[in-house]
């Protein structure tokens, strides 16, 4: 019997400059990936993917427009270079972190890596709009998951703040407006936890991406969704994507939370064998040490 394989997909915040570049000087699937990336996206990001991938000479990976399509393509492009190195056999299962659940959904056969592309840019698009339109962020909390919780609906006020990433046991980011999160950095000492504030455009899983969430229920209800040919694990739900529901669950993702540890604490209940993360990064590899020390991921920032 073939070895069981669940994939994880990296989300927004894992990019950084030089993504993918080993994956594709060493693979040539991994290189026809980001070259299909690049004719798809053609001059929509001022230069091309690639470029901005591996030497970012604008300074611009980290806008939620950019990193989205950049951070799915690194993550697929890597998928195809453990293929062809023969490291890696066909998922029983695949799950993603946020915007990694589109990478998880086209490696189940859900839909084509150019449709999963320009599903992706567009999100990444819509929430730079709504991040622009309101003056929001998000701010990581590390500590008693009941503090924190009790934290967020102290400092909320008249504001919006949400839990919008649960990310592993005692790692819960929030997300809202800048006072509010603000009021959380002032409160976490006293609450005996730790507040870190995040550099990010706005606040992503929250009502302020409800303009977004629409946006993408538009461009899902015109998408081809095929039944998934094996099990991908939904971040709203922490169950099981049903091939009724993609679309819908995408939509709620945008402005609901992000249920990780959840999700990955039950998926370990049930596969056994090797856990692998696609690049770029090994930010999924270091929750799941929280979330279930015994089940070991291994990562492929590079071959």
């Amino acid at each position: 019997m073939s070895e069981q394989v669940v994939l994880l997909c990296p989300g927004q915040g894992a990019q950084k400059v030089g993504m993918g570049k080993a994956w594709h000087d060493s693979s040539n699937a991994a290189k026809a990936i980001f070259e299909e990336a690049d004719e798809i996206l053609g001059g929509s990001l001022g230069r091309p993917l690639t470029e901005i991938c591996f030497e970012d000479p604008d300074g611009i990976i980290n806008q939620t427009n950019v990193s989205q399509p950049a951070i799915y393509t690194a993550s697929i492009a890597s998928w195809h270079g453990l293929s062809e190195k023969g490291i890696a056999s066909e998922p029983i299962a695949t799950a993603g972190l946020s915007l990694g659940e589109y990478s998880a959904l086209h490696l189940a056969g859900v839909f084509s890596f150019e449709d999963g592309l320009k599903l992706v840019a567009k999100r990444g698009q819509l929430m730079q709009e709504a991040a622009e339109a309101a003056p929001s962020t998000m701010i990581a909390v590390m500590g008693d998951d009941e503090a924190i919780l009790s934290l967020c609906e102290e400092a909320r006020g008249e504001d919006v703040l949400v839990p919008a990433n649960f990310n592993a046991t005692g790692q819960i980011v929030l997300s809202g407006s800048v006072a509010a999160c603000e009021r959380v950095a002032q409160l976490a000492g006293d609450r005996g936890v730790r507040a870190t504030p995040l550099s990010v455009a706005g606040a992503f899983h929250s009502p302020f991406m409800q303009s977004a969430a629409e946006g993408m229920r538009g461009a899902l209800a015109e998408a081809v969704l095929s039944e998934p040919a094996v099990p991908v694990w939904s971040n709203v739900s922490a169950k099981k994507h049903s091939s009724g529901d993609i679309a819908q669950r995408l939509v709620d993702q945008i402005t609901g939370s992000v249920r990780w540890a959840e999700q990955c604490a039950a998926m370990a209940t049930e596969y056994d064998g090797a856990w692998h993360e696609l690049g770029p990064g090994s930010v999924l590899r270091g929750l799941m040490r929280r979330i279930n020390r015994q089940v070991k991921v291994q990562s492929h920032d590079e071959p």
